[in-house]
């Protein structure tokens, strides 16, 4: 007996919960080092003499499972090597679901990176203001994928052509939301008179009155269409300044302000250290190429201006049918540039109206361009597009409610 004191006065101590009669394992919840216990001094022989007691009522407890709570709550002794854990199985699964529960409360740190953006300078740091501020004329041109992103395949380019260019034929002239019955013309003439009274009226420049502004991009502001649409694709993405700053820093580069032969000559990475400082420019210098090499292969010289004597339809078809150029930069030119009734939608015309409640509220830039364009009253459609772009821009709440949408 004395050697079974000895024996117990030096393990551990182990507390156990009240385990329904129906589960034949108790609950081990905690451990305490046998030398805690050797230094308090409480080695008595009736201490002992009680754990052995709670020792066997626990026992008895786990084989007939029907003993009272109380003497399951008391103390009995267990004998596990100093320093190591016990592992306990869980019962009934309840402790896999509390752990899954615990883990998915538990919010993962995220790692810092080093730098934040700061001290950037040049053509990341167009890039990323580029991406983060989205004050834009246009947004079709997309920012190139990351180095290990798998590179657009011929094939795939041409499937992306077809699927834009059969979206756009398939909702040419009418709403892809037939039953959504908003803006209405009266909606879209009060909006048209509000805005005019804080920003004033909004008249179109006659067409022979109109030319290429030589102290910004643009969009669209051109008598030449092949002008207007490198201006606007200069705009896709970025502020005014930024693209005023990339068309600026282009003409300076090839000496002029429409010197096609040159561009096409100078390659990609030539023109894409020109604009570099308007952002995205890997993107949009590969775009600027292609529609250069196309025009001169299709039509023999640097021009398209034959859209002129075309159809709304034939000329929006044709735009589109250039990789990198979408339904927006496609209607600021047909807006702006050829001079016809179109309603472009950028990201602010695209935030205010789903304030406003034009559009449904999932609908894409695209949905929303084929909606409004249906929907607008033509006498409406240019000046209201410029009034919300500037109302858009210097509205401090409308500018405040962008994260909502």
């Amino acid at each position: 007996m004395a050697r079974a004191s000895r024996a117990g006065a030096s393990s551990a101590e182990v507390k156990t919960e009240a385990v329904p009669p129906r589960r034949r394992s108790a609950r081990i919840v905690k451990v305490e080092d046998d030398a805690e216990e050797e230094s308090t001094g409480q080695t008595a022989k009736g201490a002992n003499g009680r754990k052995r007691r709670a020792s066997a009522a626990a026992a008895t407890t786990d084989v007939n499972g029907d003993n009272d709570a109380d003497e399951n709550q008391k103390q009995h002794r267990a004998t596990p090597k100093r320093g190591k854990r016990i592992k306990t199985e869980p019962a009934d699964g309840d402790d896999h679901a509390d752990l899954a529960a615990i883990k998915a409360e538990t919010p993962t740190p995220r790692k810092a990176t080093r730098g934040g953006g700061r001290g950037r300078r040049g053509a990341v740091k167009a890039e990323a203001d580029a991406a983060a501020k989205q004050e834009d004329d246009g947004d079709d041109v997309k920012p190139s994928p990351s180095p290990g992103a798998p590179a657009i395949t011929p094939s795939k380019a041409d499937a992306l052509q077809a699927r834009k260019l059969k979206s756009y034929s398939q909702y040419a002239n009418k709403s892809p939301f037939p039953d959504f019955a908003r803006p209405t013309a009266e909606e879209c003439k009060l909006a048209h008179k509000i805005l005019v009274s804080i920003h004033g009226a909004r008249e179109r420049t006659k067409q022979e009155d109109l030319q290429a502004p030589a102290n910004r991009a643009g969009c669209g502001d051109s008598p030449s269409v092949l002008d207007a649409l490198v201006r606007t694709i200069l705009s896709q993405n970025t502020s005014d300044t930024n693209s005023t700053r990339a068309k600026l820093s282009m003409d300076a580069v090839y000496g002029g302000s429409d010197r096609w032969e040159d561009i096409l000559a100078g390659g990609e990475a030539k023109l894409q250290k020109a604009i570099q400082c308007g952002g995205l420019s890997v993107v949009k210098s590969r775009v600027i190429i292609s529609i250069l090499r196309q025009c001169k292969e299709k039509y023999g010289k640097y021009s398209l201006d034959h859209l002129f004597q075309a159809t709304n339809d034939e000329a929006m078809t044709e735009m589109l049918g250039f990789q990198g150029v979408g339904p927006k930069t496609a209607s600021c030119v047909l807006l702006f540039c050829l001079r016809r009734e179109s309603f472009a939608v950028d990201t602010h015309v695209h935030r205010i109206t789903g304030l406003l409640g034009w559009r449904p509220p999932g609908a894409s830039r695209d949905e929303a361009h084929a909606h409004l364009d249906a929907r607008v009253p033509d006498e409406d459609k240019y000046g209201l597009h410029i009034l919300l772009v500037t109302h858009g821009k210097k509205c401090d709440d409308s500018r405040a409610r962008r994260a909502r949408l």
